[in-house]
């Protein structure tokens, strides 16, 4: 039996839980919208369909306002530690990105571009799960038909897509729309793993390049359309950058401080913002 590596992000509530049940076909993965966030780690769960296991990496994405600096740098080298441990671990296989239906927001823009762009390079697959369409009238892929332009608008390409509910707990046409859900849910993972695009495993020079996206980053240096938009508008704290390069990126005390004097010191220039715009028409 084949095993799959698929690293499943997306904001709080866009149903990221309920979309492993629905691979399963059973519940799984809790769904309670209270989860604690404060470890800021990921949760492995395995799910086995057609003869092959995958495991699914569930993790937390960027949100704001919520997050303040010190939060934003923790889930950054976080989902790089992920990425690191399954280049370890026979690769990445596939990204599921999950998104309530609704507006183009900044923050659904940096998501994909942190884990698509910044950490995979572009080079693993990447699909996108729609949920929250139980009320669509007619098919609930009309949606994607009205709203592809404006991903395409921000430059948010995927290899495919589903169009979902998650709600389990719906009587009548609901229900027939979830169970229709599992089985696209299905297909859309099978589909874009069967490939003959082969596993991302990260190559060589993977934390160096990681290292100077995230000082390009830290120091406010934005390409077009880069994920350092919508970084809060606090201080660095040097304290804080030095403990997340030793702690987590593993870098020696003293070059983890002469980074963050570097970082931080240039965090007293005025920031640039990215090309965002959070519209969707």
């Amino acid at each position: 039996m084949s095993t799959k590596n698929i690293v499943l992000f997306g904001e709080t509530g866009a149903g990221k839980s309920s979309v492993i049940n629905l691979m399963a076909g059973r519940e799984m993965a809790r769904t309670s919208p209270d989860m604690e966030r404060c470890t800021l780690q990921w949760q492995k769960h395995t799910v086995t369909f057609d003869e092959c296991d995958y495991k699914v990496f569930d993790t937390v994405g960027l949100e704001e306002p919520q997050l303040g600096m010190k939060e934003y740098l923790e889930i950054i080298v976080n989902a790089y530690d992920l990425i690191t441990k399954l280049s370890n671990e026979g690769g990445i296989d596939l990204l599921l990105f999950c998104v309530r239906a609704g507006r183009v927001t900044a923050t659904l823009q940096t998501n994909y571009r942190l884990f698509y762009e910044w950490l995979c390079e572009k080079k693993v697959p990447i699909v996108l799960v729609l949920t929250g369409l139980e009320r669509e009238k007619n098919d609930m892929e009309d949606w994607w038909t009205r709203n592809k332009h404006i991903f395409a608008k921000y430059e948010i390409r995927v290899a495919g897509h589903a169009c979902i509910t998650a709600a389990n707990h719906l009587d009548g046409r609901p229900k027939e729309l979830y169970k229709k859900s599992g089985d696209l849910v299905r297909d859309l993972v099978k589909t874009h793993t069967q490939g003959e695009g082969g596993t991302w495993d990260g190559g060589e020079g993977l934390l160096t390049r990681f290292l100077r996206k995230l000082g390009g980053l830290l120091q406010g240096k934005p390409r077009k359309r880069d994920i350092v938009g919508v970084l809060p508008k606090r201080k660095l704290k040097e304290k804080d950058v030095t403990d997340v390069l030793t702690k987590r990126c593993h870098i020696s005390p003293d070059a983890a401080k002469q980074l963050a004097e570097k970082i931080t010191a240039s965090d007293s220039q005025p920031r640039p913002h990215g090309n965002y715009d959070s519209r969707s028409s």
